[in-house]
């Protein structure tokens, strides 16, 4: 069911995209990556946990922009700070004060850390990382799970072109929970390794989400340890929605290195890579740079983000929130027969149907629900912020209660 008329003018943009950039809109944030004609291709403006469209649809997002959105779009106490640091000056010939604070800070929160640096994008974070433990190892070959996604980056396979893959060549992947696989990798190439890059909790596009298996992590150290490589957390998607003081504490890993972003600084343009004591010195003699990676708004706004989400009630008030919304989806689909289950940890759900592993169920029940006012993906993991409340959670589950049944009746 297309709904041309209801996103008409997005639509009509789009058109106009299509002729100067590439794909009209590219990346994850591309049309055929959820369901087209049905999802708004342009969002206008947002405000707490509601966006409002092109067209002037509004929608309760659980996408929070990929992550990035903790304490909710337009967020003052975010927002104020950093428009304040906005006017005396953004990106400066060198950095401001402000920087320091922020290192202090995810050092003395972030268990384990003693050094930060930072850049923008995640992709950022891990391709430095990767390039940290090269040289800190002086080996040549990274490990990761099947399906995990480190960044848009060549080296983590996000573009497979047969013209690129030398790029990737020496980036090895085990299927995530197979420890007996994961100590074949490291004895096969035993000598060659320089890291094992894994997410706090496997969370692959397209598929439903996977917890770790308890004895990943002493694994994982383990193998590290008598190789020589470095662990590396990729936490950019669940830093501060899983654990504040990091996602690996609550998982009881014990990385090298870690990589954060997101929800940060509540949308503003900013990562880091943390490390410890083992590391600082191949950090101190990298060369670590970028124009913008030194800008002190988004500093700022990630300071005021943290402040923030403690204010709100932090990964408390995420989880319950999440177990309300996963509570209440799997039971409105059991009602009409569907096998619908939420996978991931409540603060990042993803809801799949056990009878469907193609996802056209997840397909036909994004757009349903698009049509009624919430914004879930059909193939990406989704957010919870702590500007969504019980009220929100109620009405999309009501909603999904009129989704579940259109979708049984065969309407939708």
């Amino acid at each position: 069911m297309s709904d041309t008329g209801r996103l008409s003018r997005s639509l009509e943009i789009f058109e106009r995209a299509a002729k100067v950039i590439p794909g009209g809109i590219y990346g994850s944030k591309a049309p055929g990556f959820l369901v087209p004609g049905s999802y708004p291709y342009y969002i206008e403006s947002a405000k707490g946990c509601r966006m409002r469209d092109a067209d002037g649809n509004e929608y309760i997002d659980y996408l929070c922009g990929y992550g990035s959105q903790i304490v909710g779009y337009g967020n003052e106490r975010v927002d104020g700070p950093a428009c304040e640091r906005a006017s005396r000056g953004d990106l400066l010939d060198q950095p401001a004060p402000v920087m320091v604070d922020l290192a202090e800070r995810l050092v003395g929160g972030v268990e384990g850390a003693s050094w930060a640096v930072f850049m923008k994008n995640g992709t950022d974070a891990t391709t430095l990382a990767y390039s940290l433990a090269r040289v800190r190892t002086e080996k040549p070959i990274a490990i990761m799970a099947s399906g995990a996604y480190h960044g848009a980056a060549n080296w983590c396979g996000a573009n497979p072109f047969a013209a690129l893959a030398a790029d990737s060549a020496s980036v090895l992947s085990f299927r995530y929970n197979d420890l007996a696989g994961l100590e074949r990798l490291f004895a096969e190439k035993r000598g060659r390794i320089a890291c094992l890059f894994l997410t706090p909790y496997h969370h692959p596009t397209f598929r439903p989400q996977e917890m770790p298996d308890p004895a990943l992590y002493e694994t994982a150290r383990r193998l590290c340890d008598s190789e020589g490589a470095l662990l590396v957390m990729d936490d950019i998607r669940g830093n501060f929605r899983l654990h504040p003081r990091g996602s690996h504490v609550r998982f009881g890993a014990k990385p090298d290195l870690w990589c954060m972003g997101k929800a940060m600084a509540n949308g503003y343009p900013i990562s880091a890579l943390l490390g410890g004591d083992g590391t600082r010195g191949t950090a101190n003699s990298f060369f670590i740079t970028g124009t913008y990676w030194m800008s002190a708004v988004p500093m700022v706004a990630a300071m005021a983000t943290m402040d923030e989400m403690e204010r709100l009630g932090g990964v408390p008030r995420l989880e319950r929130l999440g177990l309300l919304l996963k509570e209440g989806l799997e039971s409105a689909g059991k009602e009409v027969g569907f096998g619908a289950r939420v996978s991931g940890p409540p603060a990042i759900p993803f809801l799949t149907f056990d009878e469907d592993p193609d996802l056209y169920l997840n397909q036909r029940f994004g757009a349903a629900m698009a049509r009624r006012g919430v914004f879930m993906h059909p193939h990406h993991n989704w957010f919870i912020s702590l500007a969504h409340d019980e009220d929100d959670i109620a009405q999309t589950i009501g909603r999904s209660r009129e989704a579940f049944a259109a979708m049984a009746s065969g309407a939708e």
